[in-house]
């Protein structure tokens, strides 16, 4: 069955705490599982998010701040340890190279498993499958960050009452999508394009140009919110979002569900001023401030 979901692993930022794990979030997209940004802790928090190492086919580490990347480590090993049957690819700024074959290689283990290393060093695709497209933007952080965006291929909807009326039924229809024009019906004629569906992954980063690209029109947008907006001057400083940047930023963009995520430990339940200082921002659509373990669908096609 097709699964479109995002599984929450974690929340916090910089250090856990009680409530939050620190980040962590599978997206599972059909039959595959990008799991980004695992920081400490990730593994237990797969565990009693019902995720398994099977789950994921690719890693995608945005940058290596210990808070998105220091459960590589146990990651890679879990996935040796189960020999997962299938090839997993890790994608990762190629500058940290040096800090990726250290959590690769951080202890010793039995390699079990074909780990394909993808590093990314300019914007641009960085992964095609059958089902989507993997894009790379850089973002505006104190070491080199990229976030990720997953784009759908365009389909096809055919109109029931459009083939009916040129007559086409059965296996005609079939033989029309094929061949894209049947006894001088084309496939314009009796079905309209359907637009894939989009997901991005934003985190640490102050406002760039890599940050609209990538939330552009997109179904799900996962954000950083680290900061509230009365300390931007500290979000600015550090090279983070506040809520009302993100909210303004999925304005803009035409998003249709706003997760935001990331949190400061210096906020331990504000959860609704996170919402609506992003909706003061002007975004009028789905809000969800996230917490761990959390899944939440990809919204469904408009």
């Amino acid at each position: 069955m097709s699964v479109r979901e995002l599984v929450v692993l974690g929340t916090a930022s910089q250090v856990p705490t009680r409530h939050r794990n620190h980040n962590g979030y599978l997206l599972r997209w059909d039959g595959e599982g990008l799991l980004f940004d695992p920081g400490e802790g990730t593994q237990r928090q797969m565990l009693r998010a019902g995720v398994s190492a099977h789950d994921i086919n690719r890693i995608c580490v945005t940058h290596f701040h210990g808070d998105h990347s220091l459960g590589v480590a146990g990651v890679i090993q879990r996935i040796n340890l189960d020999q997962v049957p299938h090839p997993v690819s890790a994608h990762y700024p190629a500058s940290g190279q040096r800090f990726f074959d250290r959590l690769r290689y951080a202890t010793a283990y039995r390699e079990t498993v074909e780990l394909k290393e993808v590093p990314v060093a300019a914007d641009g695709v960085v992964a095609r499958t059958g089902g989507y497209t993997l894009h790379a933007h850089r973002l505006s952080h104190p070491v080199e960050s990229y976030g990720y965006r997953l784009v759908e291929p365009d389909g096809r909807r055919m109109l029931p009452e459009k083939l009916a009326a040129h007559g086409i039924k059965g296996p005609d229809v079939g033989r029309l999508q094929r061949d894209g024009e049947l006894g001088g019906v084309t496939l314009d004629d009796v079905s309209e394009v359907r637009r894939g569906q989009r997901f991005a992954f934003v985190m640490d980063t102050r406002l760039c140009d890599g940050v609209h690209v990538l939330a552009e029109g997109c179904d799900m947008l996962v954000i950083e919110s680290t900061f509230l907006d009365e300390d931007g001057r500290l979000a600015a400083e550090h090279g983070h979002l506040t809520a009302g940047q993100a909210g303004a930023v999925a304005h803009r963009g035409g998003v249709r569900h706003l997760v935001l995520t990331h949190f400061s430990q210096r906020y331990t339940d504000a959860a609704a001023e996170f919402e609506r200082q992003a909706r003061a921002a002007g975004f009028d659509g789905e809000v969800t401030v996230a917490r761990d373990l959390w899944r939440i669908p990809v919204p469904k096609r408009s």
